[in-house]
């Protein structure tokens, strides 16, 4: 996660990560950070950023699922040795190519978000986001603690970028869990 925050002020943002080749024709296995894919095919172009920290401009010519990964094919990487050397790289598109819906948010801009019950306390920074099949989980930290809150409409009231703050109203006994 920190290199998601880190990349998150700069133009590129980090929207994946490539897991190994698919075959031997130059499929790259994926692990993608936006579940979508309409991020990659919309944007174009990708940059991977090597483990070694160096940056390579692809041409995506397509994406699909495939069970819990995602299935790349890009213009320059031909065979699997090709794309062995970018095991482990970050995947980034530049930040103006991503589109959103009006009620739907990029991990980027949640991520260190103040998080806060309807009724005013605080509960602390989302510090992770984990993706499930059926939604997101915000890991909210306050100094040792953790609480997991889903990401749901009954659950998330309001979302202010603006202002840095997430209000939540939480599902009954759903704080009741985190407590030991």
């Amino acid at each position: 996660m920190s290199s998601l925050r880190l990349a998150s002020s700069a133009k590129l943002l980090p929207v994946g990560k490539v897991i190994r080749p698919h075959g031997l024709k130059g499929l790259i296995r994926i692990i993608s950070y936006s579940g979508s894919e309409a991020a990659y095919l919309d944007a174009g172009t990708v940059f991977f950023k090597s483990v070694a920290g160096e940056f390579r401009k692809l041409s995506v010519t397509s994406v699909k699922a495939h069970k819990n990964i995602f299935l790349m094919d890009v213009q320059e990487l031909n065979s699997a040795v090709e794309v062995d050397e970018y095991r482990d790289a970050t995947i980034l598109i530049k930040k103006e190519s991503l589109t959103r819906e009006d009620d739907a948010y990029f991990w980027y801009e949640l991520l260190d978000l103040e998080v806060y019950l309807d009724t005013g306390e605080c509960l602390g920074r989302i510090s992770q986001i984990l993706p499930t099949r059926g939604n997101d989980i915000y890991v909210v930290k306050k100094g040792k603690q953790e609480i997991y809150i889903p990401a749901l409409y009954e659950v998330v009231r309001k979302i202010d970028l603006e202002n840095g703050k997430m209000i939540v109203s939480p599902m009954e006994g759903l704080l009741d869990l985190n407590e030991v």
